[in-house]
């Protein structure tokens, strides 16, 4: 499995002031999109959520999100060496991802952009 990057998962109170700091600190504007109820803005390797606080509980469990050339492939080699899919490999708006918990209880989002997959 190709590793491309990984996003830092941050959960906010004020997504607005929040965005013009990480706007500010990495010269990027920010992408915002909703999902779930959960507003979104990525800016760089940042990626700001807020929102409801029963969503966001859920969402501060995974601990990145990492980027890959192909969920299918990330799937197969999460499960060969014993990691527990457990939710997808599900279409998003950019792609696809899926949500792995690691044998040590690590649990981490796998992201492709193959949309047309």
């Amino acid at each position: 499995m190709e590793i491309l990057g990984t996003t830092l998962r941050i959960c906010v109170d004020d997504l607005e002031a929040s965005v013009a700091f990480y706007e500010g600190l990495t010269s990027t504007p920010a992408l915002r999109f909703e999902r779930g109820g959960v507003s979104v803005a990525a800016i760089g390797c940042f990626l700001l959520m807020s929102g409801p606080e029963a969503e966001l509980e859920v969402l501060r469990k995974v601990s990145a999100t990492i980027a890959v050339k192909d969920v299918d492939e990330a799937n197969a080699a999460l499960t060969r060496v014993g990691a527990k899919v457990i939710a997808g490999p599900v279409p998003t708006p950019v792609g696809r991802n899926l949500i792995a918990l690691h044998p040590d209880g690590s649990v981490f989002e796998y992201v492709d952009r193959n949309v047309s997959a």
